[in-house]
């Protein structure tokens, strides 16, 4: 492939540096080092003594499977007391940003090297959170367009209420969506088979949710996954207890105390917590609305819609599957239902993670081992040619277009112009110090007139650098334009790619093969 693969930590909040680093204090906020293999023999004894085979059973008859081998693997996760590496994220349009596919492969990677080292199935899952309803964080795909700017592709809705995304029915918005981003791709000999599978998965009649699975199960089949969706009758049937015990438990206040002993250590707090606000949301006629105390009953927000304890009773005992965690119980129930071994996080995963240890013990559970996942940066070699000509590194890229444009003029100067300029500075400087000393014996109140001719002197030739830097970023308008279009491709909008660019534009340059690299370059490696 005419790319590279640059692989790096995740970047994130000094929580996220510090967890890396398995800084003591943080890592008391979490089960153990996600680099420590006895920790996993653990935590797989602890799952293990949780679900029985008629358990196991269930969970592999309910999965969804990326690929036939996918469904044996499962039949072995019985057989064998195997347990899962797991991770989720919402079902963004096409897919989502790079970085879903990152965490996806990460998964993989950690699934193969801990199968290789507890003699056990570890299988990759991936759940699919469609019950979140963020419109805006999942309703559009960005890539660059053949002059290097950037598209956004965006399917947009009528529909005004917090609808959960496997409920929001989208129509022909969708289907335009899919032949607009299909007219900014170029023809290849990966392209028909990618475009056939868009036009397949993201139709009239369908939802975000129902595109993301088609997608996700033909580009991730060689991997052999199993999926599972935040709205399937597994998570909802067995979730259910959790769903219970939190809806008539006072759990908010471990978490308020787990998460007043973060903020005392010295770190930021991810999911911000609400007074009186329930890990719980209910979905109803007017939307997935999260549930608060009000007195002795409780109070959905939005519609404001008042419950006595009863009603709320009575609701979990009928209608249970109304009911969806928010971010810090999801992992709850996810563990729940799941032999979780692992989990693969993202910086604002793991951050909020670190807000849940207490959340997982109230509910009888130790919390999984949480892996960072891999990031990378997909440099394609014009790209990188960029990167060579003008020395630049990537961070570089990172800084605002006209910082950047000043960083290419000042590597571009003639070293002559600056050495002359440094020496013309040294030279005033010396001279006025001089002066100065040679005036004062005369009358003390010359070192004023002397001082502003210096700096008047200083200030016109910092003026004609300036000048000068002008004069050679219009010289080398190619080089600056150059820099610009990688940048839109490597850090676009000052953004790492894998948080803004979709896939597709890559896999139709470089087909499947593209995923197989991408997992073969993230490498796990245990420590002592």
């Amino acid at each position: 492939m005419n790319l590279d693969i640059l692989v790096q930590p995740i970047d994130g909040s000094r929580l996220v540096q510090d967890y890396l680093k398995l800084d003591a204090v943080i890592t008391n906020f979490f089960a153990a080092s996600p680099w420590d293999l006895n920790a996993y023999r653990r935590k797989l004894a602890a799952t293990n003594a949780r679900f029985d085979r008629p358990t196991r059973e269930r969970i592999a008859a309910s999965l969804r499977v990326s690929s036939p081998r996918a469904r044996e693997r499962l039949h072995e996760f019985v057989e064998r007391n195997g347990a899962f590496v797991t991770t989720g994220q919402q079902p963004g349009l096409f897919s989502g940003p790079l970085y879903t596919i990152h965490k996806a492969l990460s998964v993989v990677r950690l699934a193969q090297a801990l199968e290789a080292c507890l003699d056990r199935p570890i299988l990759p899952l991936f759940w699919v959170a469609s019950e979140d309803h963020d419109w805006v964080e999942v309703n559009q795909a960005t890539i660059p367009d053949v002059n290097n700017d950037l598209r956004v592709i965006s399917v947009e809705s009528t529909e005004t209420r917090p609808l959960p995304i496997h409920d929001r029915v989208l129509g022909p918005e969708l289907e335009a969506a899919v032949e607009q981003l299909i007219q900014l791709l170029p023809s290849t000999d990966f392209s028909q088979r990618h475009f056939s599978l868009l036009r397949k998965a993201y139709r009239a009649g369908r939802t975000l949710a129902d595109g993301f699975h088609d997608v996700f199960a033909d580009l991730f089949a060689p991997f052999d996954f199993s999926v599972v969706d935040a709205a399937d009758s597994l998570v909802k049937e067995d979730g259910a207890a959790v769903i219970r015990r939190e809806a008539l438990s006072d759990h908010s206040l471990l978490v308020q105390q787990q998460t007043a002993r973060l903020v005392e250590a010295g770190y930021h707090v991810q999911v911000s917590l609400q007074e009186e606000g329930l890990n719980l949301f209910v979905n109803g006629l007017e939307g997935r609305q999260r549930l608060f105390r009000e007195g002795d009953g409780y109070r959905l927000r939005g519609s404001e819609r008042i419950l006595t304890r009863a009603d709320l009773e009575r609701l979990l005992r009928t209608d249970v599957a109304r009911f969806s965690p928010n971010a810090l119980l999801r992992p709850v129930v996810e563990s729940a239902v799941l032999p979780v071994l692992a989990y693969v996080a993202g910086p604002g995963e793991l951050a909020y993670f670190a807000q849940t240890k207490t959340l997982f013990e109230a509910h009888g559970m130790e919390m999984p081992l949480v892996f960072p996942r891999f990031s990378a940066t997909l440099i394609e070699r014009k790209n990188q040619k960029v990167l060579d000509k003008l020395d630049l590194e990537l961070p570089d890229l990172a800084r605002p277009p006209h910082e950047l444009a000043s960083e290419i003029a000042r590597r571009e100067m003639p070293a002559e112009v600056d050495d002359v300029l440094a020496a013309l500075r040294r030279d005033i400087e010396a001279g006025a110090r001089q002066l100065t000393e040679a005036t004062g014996r005369i009358d003390p109140t010359l070192e004023g007139p002397v001082t502003r001719a210096r700096n008047e002197s200083l200030a016109a030739f910092a003026d004609a650098q300036r000048r000068i830097l002008q004069a050679v970023k219009r010289r080398d308008d190619v080089a600056i334009s150059q820099a610009t279009k990688a940048r839109a491709h490597l850090f676009p909008e000052g953004t790492p790619q894998e948080r803004v660019l979709n896939v597709f534009y890559y896999l139709v340059r470089y087909g499947d093969e593209l995923l197989q690299a991408i997992a073969q370059r993230f490498q796990v490696e245990f420590r002592p």
